[in-house]
This record gives structure tokens, sequence and C-alpha cells, in this order.
């Protein structure tokens, strides 16, 4: 199985167009150890050439761009995606369907009935794109029963209901239902190798560890170091947990999870803009990296 991870950031990217903390200002000045990030998507395939694209963020155009595999190649309008799976109905994880708006025919995209619900209601862009080739919605369940992609053979896919918070433009936005936001076990079926992956995660419940320990590598939700990163950077007064993201530091934070976990490989993404550990020289990074955890980037390759 390869996974590609496309965007490594959180909404907004690195560095976000309209921000000048800390660290967008001193990557943009050239004085920060790091490196810019478009917003959170992977893709997966278990012969190089059939993909499946979880989510499809506003920078797509770009991503494709930098992975030849989803160009097209084998005809005059052509892409290596075969399907979309979305976690959430969060603008930067669909936004990019927009832009994928020219498909020959109508995208594959698979997501819960929450998420459906969500795009067709509060924000609805299946039916924008009903005005071009369309979507075929595919229900993904969130009883934790496996399914599989036409044409991504060789691949297993098991949702993961996860708390976290339904987007500002929900129906269930202050009473968030099953199936708002997953996580997603990938599973080669031939080698019997999984990758969890969770890019928004904010309560870890029994089923969830469940699903981490059993993984032979784990790609999680890194969106802050600290609950109130935003407010200490005059952003905001909302606290990760109020958007449903887990913080990395502190007692039960991300760190304190994954070491307690024996998984072979262990990485955070969906990185927001404000976290230290974006400054490659940072203490924070530091951290992170000795207890054994890699940091995803743009363009990071996993094989398993």
């Amino acid at each position: 199985m390869f996974v590609h991870v496309l965007g490594s950031a959180a909404g907004g990217g690195f560095p976000q167009w309209n921000c000048n903390c800390r660290n967008c200002k001193r990557l943009r000045d050239g004085t920060l150890n790091g490196k810019a990030r478009t917003q959170s998507s992977i893709t997966v395939s278990s012969n190089g050439v059939d993909w499946v694209l979880f989510n499809a963020s506003p920078d797509i155009r770009q991503q494709l761009a930098s992975f030849p595999p989803l160009q097209p190649g084998r005809a005059v309008r052509d892409t290596g995606i075969c399907a979309v799976v979305l976690v959430d109905a969060q603008i930067d994880h669909t936004t990019g369907l927009v832009v994928l708006r020219e498909h020959t025919e109508p995208w594959n995209v698979y997501c819960t009935r929450a998420v459906q619900e969500d795009l067709t209601t509060g924000y609805p862009l299946f039916n924008i794109l009903s005005h071009f080739q369309g979507v075929n919605w595919h229900e993904v369940p969130i009883d934790e029963r496996s399914f599989t992609v036409p044409k991504a053979n060789g691949l297993r896919f098991t949702a993961v209901p996860l708390k976290s918070e339904a987007p500002p433009y929900s129906p269930h936005r202050h009473n968030t239902v099953p199936g708002n936001n997953i996580g997603m076990r990938l599973e080669d079926t031939e080698s019997g190798k999984n990758l969890f992956y969770a890019p928004g995660l904010g309560e870890l419940e029994p089923h969830v560890r469940r699903y981490m320990e059993a993984a032979d590598c784990i790609l999680v939700d890194g969106t802050v170091w600290t609950d109130n990163e935003l407010s200490r950077e005059g952003i905001s007064d909302k606290r990760a947990q109020d958007m449903g993201h887990l913080n990395q530091s502190g007692k039960g934070g991300m760190i304190d999870i994954l070491q307690s976990l024996n998984c072979p490989r262990k990485i955070v993404i969906h990185i927001n803009n404000t976290n230290p550990i974006l400054d490659e020289d940072s203490q924070e990074h530091a951290e992170l990296v000795n207890a054994g955890i890699q940091i995803a980037y743009d363009g990071m390759d996993i094989t398993l």
C-alpha cells in the first residue's frame, strides 16, 4: 500500500494568506527553519496507478501538479484518481471538489450520511456540482463495517466515528451526530498492513484507541501544541477542544497517547500555522522527534 501526503497543514495552509503570526511572518521573511505546507489531504493506492483521494482541499490543483501519478497520462482528459473519500464536511476538506468539476464523469464520492446532509443543506456543494458532471454518493457505514472501492483493488476501508466538532454551517453544529467526523482504517488486503488516519481528533474514545493500537502506522491530528494556542497568538479566543482538536502537549495530549502505543510508525498531520513544531529549530519540534513521532510534510511517502 502506497500513501502519499498531498497536504499536511490545517485549514488555511502555511503560511496562511492573511496571518502574521510568529511562524507565518518568519517563514515569509526566511528566518524560520521550516517548510511551507498546503491544506490536509492524502491519497492511497495498492498498485501505484489507481488512487483514492482522501479529502479534496482548496489546494488540490497545486497538489495534483506536484504528484505525477494523479496527472492525466492515458487520455486527453484523465486522472489517476478513481474515487474521493471525505472524512468530514469541512471547507478545507471539500472545496477542492469544485476545482475538480471538469471531470469527464460523475465523481464517486464516499462519505457518511451526516456529511452528505451537510453538503446538500448548510453547504450545498453536491447541489452545485450537479450542474456539472455531478456526484455519485456512496454512503460510508459508521458501524465499523468495512467497505471497498471499485478500481482500488487490494484496499479495504473501515470508518471509525470520532468525537469532534461539526462545521459552522452544519445542521448538527451544536449537536454533533455519529458520522459528522470519522477516522479511517486503510488496509492492504494482501499484506494485512494497515494505517489509521484521523486528521481531526477531539477525544480518544476506547474504540478509537483499539484501532490505533492495531495500526502499523498512525497518521493523526497534530493541529496545535497547546489548547489555548490561538488565544496566545492573539488570533481567536477559541480553544482547540472547542474546534474538535486534541492538543499535542501536556498530560493526556497526543504525545502522551502516541507514546503509550506500540505502533511502529507514528506521524502527526493537519498542523496549524501557529504550531511551534513547524519551526524545526524549536524545543517543541525536538520534543516531538525525541518521542519517536514524525511530522508529516507535503510530498511525504509512506509504504506499508
